[in-house]
């Protein structure tokens, strides 16, 4: 008896390994490799507070490297991160939708350079007046950041509004759609993909920033930093630096994540 033709033999690794390549590119592949990021993130986290509690800490550092402490931090960064940019949209996007209007186009030169005095003057600077105006903590804080990172929220929503191509808006207003009709279901979506990237521009800036808040008793990782200055004590330094960049990544991968589920699809 003969066996299977050499080339029907050939073939079949060929069939399987279309069908590994093919596996790739399914919804659940994507999914996969999309997991690839946080993970190596976390895992880089992990490592680091492991590497830094096996390294022969003293009782000053192994007390400021509690793990309950770390976390705490953690947590009040995050706290910062995310109220001050919840507050920056809250204020950037209407105001930004507003200065795309025609009737207040005027007002788009003031607005701006009011904005970019956050951003111009040094945010140690800015959270330092506040203080000395409106006394330390939490909120003080939050204020400074949202002084600090309202410029590319509100400027990416301005530039997405005016970039929509303005037949679109005249044919949704030729078919009868109201003026909040055609803002609603033509211009921004068409403006999204803009706007999305200064909301997660504005959250990366947050993170970083979110470090002023410990020299006004907002908390954050950044007290690791200032502590680990004031003791002289190198591995507290680096932890929070390590933790402040990766916390950064995080949020960045979020920001492009929820980019991809919220832009527009397309026909």
């Amino acid at each position: 008896m003969t066996g299977p033709p050499a080339e029907d033999t050939a073939r079949e690794p060929g069939v399987a390994t279309g069908r590994s390549r093919e596996s790739l590119h399914t919804p659940t592949g994507r999914s996969w490799r999309a997991l690839i990021q946080p993970a190596v993130i976390v895992a880089a986290g992990a490592a680091w507070l492991a590497y830094v509690e096996n390294s022969g800490l003293d009782s000053i550092a192994r007390r400021s490297l509690a793990l309950d402490y770390v976390a705490r931090k953690t947590w009040q960064h995050v706290e910062l991160t995310l109220v001050s940019t919840l507050v920056v949209l809250a204020v950037a996007l209407p105001l930004g939708v507003l200065l795309s209007r025609r009737r207040f186009r005027r007002a788009t030169p003031l607005v701006l350079a009011v904005a970019n005095i956050g951003q111009s003057a040094p945010a140690i600077g800015v959270v330092v007046l506040l203080a000395v105006l409106w006394g330390i903590g939490f909120w003080t804080a939050i204020v400074a950041l949202v002084a600090y990172g309202i410029l590319p929220a509100l400027r990416n929503t301005m530039v997405g509004l005016q970039q929509v191509d303005p037949s679109l808006t005249d044919a949704a207003r030729g078919i009868g759609m109201s003026a909040p009709a055609v803002l609603r279901r033509v211009e921004l979506p068409l403006a999204a993909p803009v706007i999305l990237a200064g909301i997660r521009t504005t959250l990366v800036l947050m993170v970083g920033t979110a470090s002023i808040a410990s020299f006004i008793s907002g908390g954050g990782l950044g007290d690791l930093v200032t502590t680990g200055v004031a003791t002289q004590r190198t591995p507290v330094l680096l932890t929070g630096c390590v933790l402040i960049a990766l916390l950064a990544l995080l949020i960045d991968w979020i920001g492009g994540v929820a980019s991809r589920v919220l832009g527009p699809k397309g026909l």
